[in-house]
């Protein structure tokens, strides 16, 4: 028999579950998808159930993938910053999961940093107050459960781990922890500062361990034994960090997804300016890790919207489209939910600028592939100019980064080389090994690092990256204008 780690990565689109051997090689799959909901616009919003069926939809298929597998262990992968609420009695959701993506609160982030609020947040979090952020989010939660329940809030892993466990558990670990808004950073723990301003009962949320640690073990999960211990719980994008053994300052990495998250290690707590963010990467035997991150709201989601809208077969047709255009295109700024890190404006709208009767439909797919790049670019210009490390290697997964012409272009815009990751399970992969050193399977980050990955480096072109960053940056700027 096998004995491998079950690592869980629940993402927005689907679940995904995988078996990792005691060698850190992947020996079986299995995935499910879950849906997305659009009350109204700007509101973004997910089933927990279907969350937790999606999940265990996965786990079957993988097991049936692998039948002479023995799960020694479970880790858990999680977009991060959705929330939802369930009770404590009865296992029930009492609201959806509030995506990442919703900006169904930016009335309230606006009142609080209207209030002046904004700089003590970002002092304690890292964070800025922006509707991503789950402190107004559950909040907003709260005010609509039905009186007299016995409320429990939390992200993905907290719900995941609730579930894993019969409802046995009610945690989280350190890195989602410090995306929620209500974690004080330095001290590291809830901050009773945080909760009263965000009208969130301290009670109400989970305990918070590290990102290697017993969480509990499985109870009456379908198709898995009880008892098996659930041994690592980290947020997807501080996972694919982990996972790419990016442990020295200055390393990074680039997740391309619906959005996109780019992480820096630091070598300690560095207060974030100008529109990135500080947080935990992960916190093992007590100790957390920093890293600088910049969140994009949309990134590749851009890619099949611009399939649709000129009436190709697929993402590669746009790709190879682009890849022919001719210079001076125009711009495109993908602010369909607003803007992102590091501009943070969440009144930002989409557009395309510079368009005349001599632009081709190449040149605006162009200007849709550039924008992925661009969007990175704004972002890494702030962390070197604040990171006491330079930018190290820097690692590109998800699965936009196997596409060679966005990488390039990525490369490009950086002038820095991009190692283009074959490992579109980076975040599964990031939780088992943490898994991993919780079991004692591998003893250190040194052995975690010497694990082999596959992975091609692709060095920067010279050619005319600062004129088409010129084109953005102008369509950023009209993007954020308000409307008259």
């Amino acid at each position: 028999m096998t004995r491998a780690i079950l690592a869980i990565d629940q993402g927005t689109t689907n679940s995904k579950a995988v078996l990792v051997s005691g060698d850190g090689q992947i020996i079986a799959r299995g995935s499910a998808a879950v849906g997305i909901e659009h009350p109204q616009p700007g509101w973004v919003e997910q089933d927990p159930l279907r969350i937790w069926q999606s999940v265990q939809e996965a786990i079957a298929a993988c097991l049936q993938a692998a039948p002479g597998a023995g799960i020694i262990g479970i880790a858990i992968s999680n977009q991060r910053e959705s929330v939802t609420a369930w009770d404590a009695r009865s296992g029930e959701p009492l609201g959806p999961v509030i995506s990442w993506q919703c900006r169904r609160t930016a009335p309230d982030c606006a009142a609080l940093v209207a209030a002046g609020h904004a700089p003590r947040v970002q002092e304690l979090t890292g964070l800025p107050i922006d509707p991503m952020f789950p402190g107004p989010k559950m909040r907003w939660l709260l005010d609509r459960v039905p009186a007299g329940s016995a409320v429990r809030l939390g992200t993905i892993d907290s719900w995941l781990i609730h579930c894993l466990t019969g409802g046995a558990v009610h945690a989280c670990d350190a890195s989602n922890a410090a995306r929620s808004q209500l974690y004080d950073l330095k001290r590291q723990c809830w901050s009773d500062e945080l909760c009263s301003l965000f009208g969130v009962p301290v009670e109400c949320l989970p305990r918070v361990r590290d990102s290697a640690f017993a969480f509990g073990g499985t109870l009456n999960v379908p198709g898995l034994p009880d008892g098996i211990p659930v041994c690592a719980a980290i947020g997807d994008s501080h996972a694919a960090l982990f996972g790419h053994g990016a442990f020295h300052p200055g390393d990074g990495k680039v997740t391309f997804g619906t959005g996109s998250s780019i992480m820096t290690t630091l070598p300690e707590f560095i207060a974030p300016r100008n529109g990135i963010t500080t947080t935990i990467a992960w916190s093992i035997n007590g100790r957390a890790t920093y890293a600088f991150e910049g969140n994009i709201l949309v990134s590749a989601a851009a890619l099949p919207w611009m399939v649709d809208l000129l009436g190709l077969p697929d993402v590669q047709a746009l790709t190879d489209l682009a890849a022919t255009a001719e210079p001076d295109g125009p711009g495109f700024v993908p602010a369909f939910v607003g803007l992102g890190a590091p501009h943070w404006q969440a009144d930002a709208r989409a557009l395309f600028c510079g368009i005349t009767f001599n632009t081709t439909r190449a040149q605006m797919a162009r200007a849709v592939t550039d924008s992925i790049a661009f969007q990175a670019h704004d972002v890494f210009a702030v962390m070197t100019a604040q990171s006491p490390a330079p930018l190290g290697r820097l690692y590109a997964d998800g699965g936009p980064s196997r596409n060679r012409f966005l990488m390039q272009c990525v490369a490009d815009t950086l002038n820095h080389p991009v190692i283009q990751c074959d490992a579109p399970e980076a975040s599964a992969l990031g939780a088992a090994y943490l898994a991993g050193l919780a079991l004692g399977i591998w003893p250190d980050l040194d052995a975690i690092a010497a694990l082999p990955r596959a992975g091609q480096e692709i060095a920067p072109k010279a050619g005319d990256a600062a004129r088409r960053l010129a084109v953005w940056q102008d369509a950023i700027r009209r993007s954020t204008l308000p409307l008259a």
